[in-house]
């Protein structure tokens, strides 16, 4: 078989073999616990029976090769172990034992060991608590732990199993349907994981606690796979400094760092990314109820204008819409709330109707009238071990009559996670309401479901990144920007008309040529930032202006761009890539000139990318309304600018084994249909032989 086979085998097992001793036994108390109904093979080498169950001497012996494995023994004994159960043609392992690649060069070698020996097996570890189903009940786990079974859920990968056991305890009934530690993911890696849970219907939607990414390329096939299954991902990533101590010649590196990066990433493929566990978990809640939306917009009721002050705010950060109620809408609420209520959105219905159950059912019937994306009921339970909480339960009541009547979609979020109590909290689950525990945590969710709504809408378009490619030979060096702009002219980038590589001598014969003005530029494979020596000179408009450019810029070289003049300008952009180790080329765009580091306005892009992600790039820039005409100004030519950045980012694909880093900066963006022209290029190749780089 196939390693995706024996990965299928792995995740819905029909036997287990359990190898080791007391933790051994104590995973299949696990497996028993959580109703596992196959079959149990234990397997000691001295042992005659663990937990009742009669033991093996050794993989050899077993009746069949089984479905699963958990080895819970020591390292040395994994190794042979794993090799043992390939001869046999096992599904996989789940390997328990730490002391491997997390452990220094010697725990490296032996991971290379133990990758040797999986052959094609799935294996999960080493160096992980192990992975729970409660679906079908196997628990290769030797932990406590607080899920139960369940007959649809989420799953959650998560690279800590600490974390894992963590998020098995919670609180908050999320139902979970899978957990998977990964540990060192030696073998069988999280997009393996993705692209098998993708084929359980019973998955509603997937979790991934990530520290780091090991095959970008890998994550984003199965990620669009989820956005064409309509599977929703949440990924809480973890380690978001960025990287430090990285010398580079271009802006562009300066702007994308390493999390930047994993943002763009996420993005690209509609994976919604938070921050925190709580969060995690409560957008992992909201999607396996209400699934994801094209739209976040949202209506609020509560009985406190505190806690509609509170929500209208949190609502803005979170770029949740809480439009104003249609007039039918507003009228049937004003009937129902009389006079003394001001109705708007979010709407505080102030206590009149507090414990009327009609009253509270005709309003709420009236307020889940709006056709909006979600209707939110602002309520938090009183402490049951001190207050009476009937006068609060005749509001959630109201509620879930008025939801059954319209069939609106609704969640009920609390201010507090301990505001909605586990047995509230089961009902509303029941009723396709979703609990939601805490404003923020509920807004982020809306927010998020709106991200892959909207990435699903496009699903069929979606791209992977491109495959690896191995790193550019050591040293490096720049092409001058005559060289660039040529190069790049080749792959569609305007560069300025009638551009000449000259001589001090001829310069300002050939700058007659061209027409005045014209710029001057000092040519140099050395000088990345050329204005910043003294080496350009802009807006020149006779022959003895230019004789004296060069002549001043002859301590810089003795080779000279001269070439036109672009004016009038609506804008000034940046367009670079940089080569990233992890994600291979990275595109930046945004606010570019001489104020680059300091307006730090830009937006990162992987490769490959499409015209309309480029496009929606350049409209998260704060630049962006001077491209469309700002305060009476001419709009900029955006489509040239969209074909630029195209261009650029075709260059950087079909160079990926060479290019370092590109910088155009600035493009300059003119009126009307009038184009784009690249008015400064820095490119920086890997080679060790320079004519190879330019074939």
């Amino acid at each position: 078989m196939g390693t995706r086979d024996n990965l299928r085998r792995l995740l819905s097992p029909r036997h287990i073999a359990v190898f080791g001793g007391d933790t051994a036994a104590a995973a299949i108390r696990q497996c028993r616990r959580a109703g596992f109904t196959g079959t149990i093979w234990p397997v000691h080498p001295r042992r005659t029976s663990i937990e009742g169950l009669r033991c093996y001497p050794n993989a050899a012996a077993l009746p069949d090769p089984p479905d699963a494995s958990f080895l819970a023994i020591p390292r040395d004994a994994t190794v042979e172990v794993l090799a043992e159960l390939a001869a046999r043609d096992a599904g996989g392992a789940v390997c328990h034992a730490a002391g491997f690649a997390e452990d220094g060069e010697t725990g490296a070698r032996w991971q290379r060991d133990f990758v040797r020996a999986a052959g094609r097996m799935a294996v999960i570890g080493p160096n992980c608590i192990g992975m729970l189903d409660y679906l079908d009940g196997a628990a290769l786990w030797a932990d406590q732990h607080g899920g139960r079974r369940v007959d649809r859920g989420v799953a959650i990968i998560t690279q800590s199993g600490n974390i894992g056991q963590n998020l098995t305890m919670q609180r908050r009934s999320l139902p979970l349907a899978r957990l998977v530690t990964v540990g060192n993911a030696a073998v069988t890696g999280v997009a393996e994981l993705v692209e098998a849970l993708l084929e359980d219907p019973r998955i509603t939607a997937i979790g991934l606690h990530l520290e780091g990414i090991d095959d970008p390329a890998g994550l984003s096939r199965a990620a669009v796979r989820a956005l064409q299954r309509r599977v929703p991902i949440v990924v809480l990533k973890t380690g978001r400094s960025e990287l430090g101590g990285r010398a580079n010649l271009s802006h562009t590196s300066s702007l994308a760092g390493s999390d930047v990066l994993c943002d763009a990433f996420f993005r690209r493929l509609g994976m919604a990314r938070v921050h925190q566990v709580a969060t995690f978990l409560e957008t992992l809640k909201y999607l396996h109820v209400h699934g994801p939306s094209t739209g976040a917009r949202i209506a609020s009721a509560s009985c406190s204008g505190g806690e509609a002050s509170l929500l209208a705010d949190l609502a803005h950060d979170h770029d949740v819409e809480l439009p104003p109620f249609a007039d039918d809408t507003a009228r049937r609420l004003r009937e129902v709330l009389g006079d003394r209520v001001s109705v708007a959105n979010p709407l505080d219905y102030h206590t009149y109707i507090w414990g009327d159950f009609d009253a509270q059912r005709d309003c709420f019937r009236a307020f889940l009238t709006t056709g909006f994306d979600m209707h939110l009921l602002v309520l938090d339970f009183p402490r049951a071990d001190r207050c009476s909480p009937e006068a609060w339960q005749t509001t959630l009541d109201a509620c879930l009559a008025a939801r059954r009547h319209t069939g609106a979609p609704a969640c009920v979020v609390s201010t507090l996670p301990e505001g909605l109590p586990e047995p509230v909290r089961t009902l509303l689950l029941d009723e396709g309401v979703a609990p939601m525990q805490g404003i923020a945590e509920c807004l982020t969710a809306i927010a998020a479901a709106r991200q892959t709504g909207l990435a699903q809408e496009t699903a069929d378009t979606a791209l992977p990144l491109d495959p690896a490619t191995p790193a550019p030979p050591p040293g490096s060096f720049s092409l001058d920007e005559w060289r660039g702009k040529r190069t790049l002219a080749e792959w569609g980038v305007p560069v300025p008309p009638g551009s000449v590589a000259t001589s001090a001598k001829t310069a300002a014969e050939a700058a007659r040529d061209i027409g005045f003005p014209v710029v001057v530029k000092a040519l140099s494979e050395t000088i990345a930032h050329k204005s910043d020596v003294g080496g350009v000179r802009l807006g020149l408009t006779g022959e003895q202006r230019v004789r004296e450019a060069v002549a001043a810029m002859a301590g810089l070289s003795d080779r000279f761009l001269v070439e036109r003049m672009a004016e009038g300008a609506v804008a000034e952009l940046i367009v670079g890539v940089h080569r990233d180790p992890q994600f291979g080329p990275a595109l930046t765009l945004g606010a570019g000139g001489t104020m680059v580091e300091l307006l730090h306005d830009a937006a990162t892009l992987l490769l490959p990318v499409r015209h309309d992600e480029i496009r929606a790039a350049l409209r998260r820039l704060r630049v962006w309304p001077l491209l469309t005409g700002f305060r009476g100004q001419p709009p900029g030519d955006v489509d040239a600018v969209i074909d630029t950045v195209a261009a650029v980012a075709d260059y950087a694909r079909g160079h990926a084994h060479t290019l370092v880093e590109l910088d155009i900066n600035p493009l300059l963006v003119l009126p009307g249909h009038g184009g784009v022209v690249a008015a400064d290029v820095l490119i920086r190749l890997g080679t060790d032989e320079r004519g190879e780089a330019h074939g």
